[in-house]
C-alpha cells in the first residue's frame, strides 16, 4: 500500500510538472490535505490517504491530472466590469477543477475511485465556499494575450509571465495562475508571497502605484474601532498593499472586487484618524460636505461626465493607486489628486489632471444635472467652466490670473497676477487654511457652499470679521470699508447692510451671457435682494472707468435710476 501511494504521488508530480518532494511533502501540513492526519478542521477522520480526494492512479475522469472527482455541470456567474477588456465565460480546465470542490455543489469526499462518499466533517469557510457566482471573485478562464495586454496597457506583457504566477498551457489565466494547491508556503496556496501586493503586481501594473501612498506608508493601525484590514494578518498600509481595499474572492461588492459594497467603505476604516492621522469622518459627517454616503455605486471609472447622474465618492477625487502626500501651488494638483481624470478648461476630458480646478470642473462644469446656482442672478449661469473663463468680463483668477491690475485690496502675498485655487474658498473648516490642523481638502465644513470661513450672504446682515470671513481672507478689510476700492462700500455694506454678495458674483460671469461694461467687478446682482424699479426699468450696473459707475435698480426701497459713482 505504501508504494501504491508513493507511485500516484510520483505519477501526479510528474503530471504537474512538479518534483516528487514539493507535491507529496509540500501537501501533508495545508488545509488540502483532508485525511485524518490534515492540519484544518475539515477533514475525513477515518481516511489515510492523503491525495485520493483529488487524484486516482487508476480510474480517474479523463481529465489531466488523473482526477478523481466529478466535474460541475451548473452554470456559473462570471465576474464583468465596465473597464474589464476581456469577457470571461464559464469556467475551463484547471479552474473547473479547483471548482468540483470550491463551489460547495459537490460533497468534499464524494469521488470516483470508491463506490461510496468520504464521510468528511467540518464546512468550508466562506472565502474558501465560491459558490456558482464568480461575480465577486477575481476573474478566471480568459485568454490572456497581447491583444488583451494592448487594450490595457496596466496589464504585464504574457510572454513576461514565466515563473511562479504563469497562465495555463492553454494562455488562459486561471486558478492555478496565483494558487499552488500543493503548497501552502506563502499562505492560502498562493504561488508567491501576497504581501506589498507583489502577487497583483505580477499581473497588474497600475501607473502611479510603485510611490503612491498605499504602496509604500507604514502606518499601523491604533487598534481603535473596527480593524482595516479584516482578511490578513498584515500590520502597515503597504504591507496591505492592493488588500487595503480589495479582496480577491468574495468580495464585499462585485464591482471592482472592494471591500465593502459601499465606496467610502473602503476609504474610511483607514482615513478615519485610526491609520491615517487625518480624520476624514469627522468632515464628511459636517452639515455642508462631499456626502458620499448619500449614493450606492453611482460611481463608474468610465463614467460620461457630461451625462453621469450627479453623485459624490472618493474616487472622484482622488486615485488610490498613485495618490501621494504633498502640497502643490496653484493651480497645479497636489500630491492626494494624481494622476486623477478631469475636464480641462476648453471642456475636454483629460485622463490624468494637471491642475486642481479640471478635478472639480468634472462634475461643476458640462454636466447636464449640474443644479441651478443657489443665489438667484440676474444672469444665471451653473457652468462653473463658463464663469471662470480669462475671458470673462470679470473672473476669480482660477483658470488663469486677472487682466488687469484694478483689484487695490488684496493682502499679501495675493497680488492681481495671483492664480487662486478652489480649495482657497472651498475647503474643510478646520484645515490648515483656517487655521486648524484637520485635513486639506472640501470634504466638509460647517459653512454654507463648503466654504473654508463664513460668507453669509442673508440682506440685512451686520457686517463684521466674522461675516465676511472669507473676503477678508485675500481683501483688506480696512481698505473696503475705507472706501479705497469702491467710494459707497462702507454705506452698502455697513449702513445698509447689504452683503457682498448682492452685487458680487464670486465666481464670475461668462462672456456668452454678460459684457465688459455690465458685468466687471464680479457685479452680477442677486435678484431677491436688487429689484428692478418697475416692470420697464433696467436693471444693471454700467462700467464707466476705474472704481466709477452707474447703478440701475431698485434696493431697499431706494430707487437708483441711475445712481453715479
Amino acid at each position: 500500500m505504501i508504494h501504491h501511494k508513493m507511485f500516484a504521488l510520483l505519477l501526479i508530480a510528474v503530471t504537474l510538472g512538479l518534483s516528487g518532494s514539493v507535491a507529496s511533502a509540500g501537501i501533508v501540513n495545508t488545509k488540502h490535505n483532508l485525511s485524518a492526519t490534515g492540519p484544518g478542521t475539515v477533514k475525513a477522520p477515518s481516511e489515510s490517504e492523503v491525495c485520493i480526494f483529488c487524484h486516482t492512479p487508476h480510474n480517474s475522469s479523463p481529465t489531466v491530472p488523473l482526477w478523481n472527482r466529478n466535474l460541475p455541470v451548473l452554470n456559473y456567474t462570471p465576474y464583468s466590469s465596465s473597464t474589464m477588456q476581456s469577457s470571461p465565460g464559464q469556467p475551463t480546465h484547471a479552474s473547473k477543477l479547483c471548482l468540483s470542490c470550491h463551489d460547495g455543489t459537490i460533497a468534499l469526499g464524494s469521488v470516483l475511485s470508491r463506490p461510496t462518499p468520504i464521510s468528511v466533517s467540518g464546512s468550508l469557510s466562506n472565502k474558501a465556499n465560491l459558490g456558482t457566482n464568480l461575480s465577486d471573485d477575481h476573474p478566471v478562464s480568459f485568454a490572456y494575450d497581447s491583444a488583451l495586454a494592448a487594450k490595457n496597457t496596466e496589464l504585464v506583457n504574457p510572454a513576461l509571465l514565466t515563473g511562479s504566477v504563469h497562465l495555463d498551457s492553454h494562455g488562459q489565466l486561471q486558478c492555478t495562475t496565483c494558487h499552488d494547491p500543493h503548497s501552502d508556503t506563502y499562505s492560502k496556496f498562493l504561488v508567491v508571497d501576497g504581501s506589498n501586493g507583489a502577487l497583483c503586481t505580477k499581473c497588474h501594473t497600475k501607473s502611479g502605484w510603485t510611490g503612491s501612498a498605499h504602496a509604500t506608508s507604514i502606518a499601523t493601525w491604533n487598534g481603535m474601532g473596527t480593524t482595516p484590514w479584516p482578511h490578513t494578518t498584515w500590520t502597515t498600509v503597504a504591507a496591505n498593499g492592493c488588500e487595503n481595499c480589495h479582496a480577491p474572492h468574495a468580495a464585499g461588492t462585485a464591482k471592482e472586487l472592494l471591500n465593502y459594497s459601499t465606496e467610502e467603505g473602503n476609504c474610511l476604516p483607514c482615513h478615519n484618524g485610526n491609520v491615517d492621522r487625518k480624520n476624514i469622518s469627522n468632515e464628511v459627517a459636517k452639515p455642508y460636505r462631499h456626502s458620499s454616503s448619500a449614493y450606492f455605486q453611482v460611481h463608474d471609472p468610465v463614467e460620461n461626465f457630461s451625462m453621469m447622474a450627479r453623485h459624490v465618492e472618493c474616487q472622484d477625487c482622488h486615485n488610490p493607486h498613485a495618490a501621494v502626500a504633498g502640497t502643490a501651488t496653484a493651480p497645479n494638483v497636489s500630491g492626494p489628486l494624481t494622476k486623477v481624470a478631469g475636464v480641462t478648461m476648453a471642456g475636454t476630458r483629460t485622463a490624468n489632471s494637471n491642475y486642481q480646478y479640471e478635478v472639480c470642473l468634472r462634475c461643476h462644469a458640462d454636466n447636464a444635472n449640474v443644479p441651478a446656482p443657489n443665489i438667484a442672478r440676474v444672469i444665471l449661469q451653473p457652468n462653473i467652466r463658463l464663469k471662470l473663463q480669462t475671458t470673462n468680463p470679470s473672473f476669480h483668477p482660477v483658470l488663469g490670473p486677472r487682466n488687469n491690475t484694478e483689484v487695490t485690496s488684496l493682502i499679501s502675498p495675493w497680488t492681481s497676477s495671483s492664480w487662486v485655487y478652489c480649495t482657497d474658498c472651498h475647503n474643510n473648516d478646520s484645515g490648515p487654511g483656517a487655521g486648524g490642523t484637520g485635513p486639506r481638502g472640501p470634504h466638509g465644513s460647517t459653512w454654507r457652499y463648503l466654504l473654508e470661513r463664513q460668507y453669509l450672504t442673508a440682506d440685512n446682515t451686520t457686517e463684521s470679521v466674522q461675516a465676511y470671513a472669507l473676503c477678508y481672507k485675500c481683501h483688506d478689510r480696512a481698505k473696503i470699508l475705507g472706501d479705497q476700492t469702491f467710494r459707497y462700500h462702507n454705506k452698502h455694506i455697513v449702513g445698509e447692510r447689504a452683503p457682498c454678495s448682492a452685487c458680487h458674483d464670486a465666481h464670475g460671469i461668462s462672456s456668452t451671457q454678460g459684457n465688459a461694461t455690465n458685468n466687471s467687478n464680479l457685479i452680477n446682482f442677486d435678484k431677491t435682494i436688487v429689484l428692478k424699479e418697475t416692470s420697464t426699468q433696467r436693471l444693471e450696473f454700467r462700467d464707466t472707468g476705474v472704481r466709477r459707475g452707474q447703478c440701475y435698480l431698485l434696493c431697499h426701497g431706494e430707487a437708483h435710476n441711475p445712481y453715479s459713482y
